[in-house]
């Protein structure tokens, strides 16, 4: 049989190690899935219930793996749908690649059925490398370039195949003639460290400050030992964006924890009190969470140094690899005799763990969701993958779970959209199948995309090698991060035309999928259910009746906030008296912590 245009795209894909690739079929791009039928060596097609979520699960497979991630759809509509998980992976700088198929070249700019500009949509999404194949002798040179581009910019790149070249005869090797491109598979990353004399600027810096702080986010994820050796060094503190909660172990005395809204008081006490600062692979966006302007020297390490002092104003900022640069500016530094500075970071810690214990365990009704994620912590296997939506969900994530060495988590970072926890946990089951994989969203987010990605689970889950995927849905009938937005950012009280969830019993319909459900309504019932679904021999789904009215406070609010959060608890929220009382037991909390064990 001939080679099409198709099976050499999946020849060549298989030469840049594309073992799998997630989408959703539709007859733009019919072509490509014959060929992925005839296909004997791969890649997998993984069929999703939506196209978003394929490319959310392309987004966590580059994230899980640090290799492309790649998705397909259909012309039009398919292609639109894939644009939230395309954006996903572009605000955290993930490398994704998208085939989208598209009408055939003869009706294009007809106002043919389907036709999009596609060119234009992914335009933005994937503005470092977006191409249409027009003839079948581009192709070897479009899905290098897009693969290699992907990876060495970090961003999400689309190749759009119309219909009609994807059945054409292929040609493997472009004539040797003017105006023809003859590219290869294959990319080495560079190793990217400062000259020598702007890494003794920044040691000069760094050995000069006695509070250091340091905030690592995800291009530090690689640097676990370096990160650990030059805070020890400088007897710093440890502070961690939420992309970079893998980075250092969350058992580590010296580790402050998530940064930001979502973050704890030890990382803001750690930023507002310390003298120098250094920062490793972050983007962190919340610069109100850094320390004031003048306050700190900086000094900056990022492999792009279109992030460097964008959010605070660095002294020395570097452009380098996060290992390779910690690697070489260690020698450089002077050990700290006084540690004085370090000291009051980890009795900083300690009693944050045991606010963080008291908060846990006040009753709420029906389930204090903080208990959920406490109790979940010490429970989680070596090498779980942790993957969180957005919601108050991410709240309990960056504060309650600690993170051991060698286990993984991620979230939507940078774009913060609805939905990921489900499809980023069943990539991480297909890339690492020997793993326990955990989604941690709330009823909103399951309602959104996860109620439909349980399909997949159910129709993928024998092919691991170790069954358990353990959903864990808060169940309060409330869409509550939006709900508490609107009370401390606009005054306004719980709107419950916009804020209800419809009652869904989440574990039933997993019994009725034949995964195993739970449904979790007292409180005392968390540890036993945690542990029977971390037993079972296939996924679970723990449904978890929670307390909408438990305040994910920040670890700093501002006067306005207090305000506007007071006004709309008194202009007829109808849960203002629960509110309350749980504003009273957190507060409580940090005055009177869990007793030292």
């Amino acid at each position: 049989m001939t080679q099409t245009v198709s099976d050499f795209i999946l020849e060549r894909l298989r030469l840049w190690n594309v073992d799998r690739i997630y989408g959703y079929p539709g007859d733009g791009i019919n072509g490509m899935l014959g060929a992925l039928a005839r296909a004997q060596d791969g890649p997998r097609l993984i069929q999703t219930r939506h196209e978003e979520s394929a490319a959310m699960m392309a987004c966590a497979h580059a994230k899980f793996t640090g290799e492309v991630g790649v998705c397909l759809a259909t012309s039009g509509p398919g292609a639109i749908h894939l644009l939230n998980g395309l954006y996903d992976a572009k605000a955290d700088h993930q490398p994704v690649l998208c085939l989208v198929g598209q009408q055939r070249r003869a009706a294009l700019g007809g106002d043919y059925q389907q036709e999009v500009d596609l060119l234009s949509l992914f335009k933005d999404v994937a503005h470092e490398y977006v191409q249409m194949a027009v003839t079948p002798a581009q192709v070897r040179h479009l899905i290098d370039r897009a693969i290699r581009i992907a990876r060495d910019q970090r961003t999400v790149t689309c190749v759009i195949l119309p219909n009609d070249i994807q059945d054409m005869p292929a040609v493997a090797e472009p004539p040797a003639e003017h105006g023809t491109i003859h590219s290869g598979a294959g990319y080495v990353p560079p190793v990217v460290v400062p000259d020598s004399d702007s890494l003794d600027r920044a040691a000069a810096v760094l050995n000069a400050g006695s509070k250091v702080a340091m905030l690592v986010g995800a291009g530090a994820l690689h640097a676990t030992d370096e990160v650990m050796a030059v805070a020890e060094r400088l007897g710093a503190g440890v502070a961690k964006a939420l992309l970079g909660k893998a980075v250092v172990p969350d058992d580590v005395p010296y580790v402050t924890g998530a940064l930001g809204l979502l973050g704890t008081k030890p990382s803001w006490d750690l930023m507002s009190e310390c003298d120098t600062l250094l920062m490793v692979g972050s983007s962190f966006p919340y610069s109100e969470f850094l320390p004031a302007e003048g306050q700190a020297r900086g000094v900056q390490i990022d492999l792009d140094g279109r992030k460097l002092s964008l959010r605070y104003p660095m002294e020395v900022p570097l452009v380098g690899d996060a290992r390779a640069t910690l690697a070489a500016l260690l020698p450089r530094l002077q050990p700290r005799a006084d540690r004085g500075w370090r000291d009051r970071v980890e009795q900083n810690v300690e009693r944050w763990w045991r606010v963080l214990e008291r908060r846990a365990m006040d009753d709420s009704v029906p389930i204090n969701p903080q208990r959920a994620f406490w109790e979940l912590s010490p429970r989680l296997p070596d090498g779980a993958i942790v993957c969180a939506d957005s919601g108050t969900a991410a709240n309990w994530y960056a504060r309650d779970i600690r993170l051991r060495r060698g286990m993984m988590g991620s979230l939507s970072g940078g774009l913060a959209s609805m939905g990921p926890a489900l499809p980023y946990a069943i990539a991480a089951k297909f890339a690492y199948p020997q793993r326990v994989a955990f989604a941690l969203e709330g009823d909103g987010a399951m309602q959104m995309n996860g109620i439909n990605e349980l399909i997949t689970v159910a129709a993928r889950w024998p092919e691991w090698s170790d069954p358990r995927l353990v959903v864990m849905v808060l169940n309060n009938g409330d869409l509550n991060q939006v709900t508490w937005e609107q009370r401390a950012m606009g005054g306004d009280p719980r709107f419950a035309v916009s804020q209800d969830v419809p009652a869904f019993d989440y574990a039933a319909y997993a019994r009725m999928l034949g995964l195993e459900g739970i449904r979790v309504e007292n409180p005392g019932d968390l540890g036993a259910s945690l542990d029977r679904a971390l037993a079972a021999d296939r996924p679970v789904v723990l449904d978890v009746l929670t307390d909408r009215n438990v305040p994910p406070i920040p670890p700093h609010v501002p006067a306005k906030s207090v305000r506007n959060y007071l006004s709309a608890l008194v202009s007829g929220d109808a849960d203002a008296r629960a509110v309350l009382r749980a504003t009273a037991r957190e507060m409580w909390a940090e005055i009177f912590p869990a007793p030292p064990r």
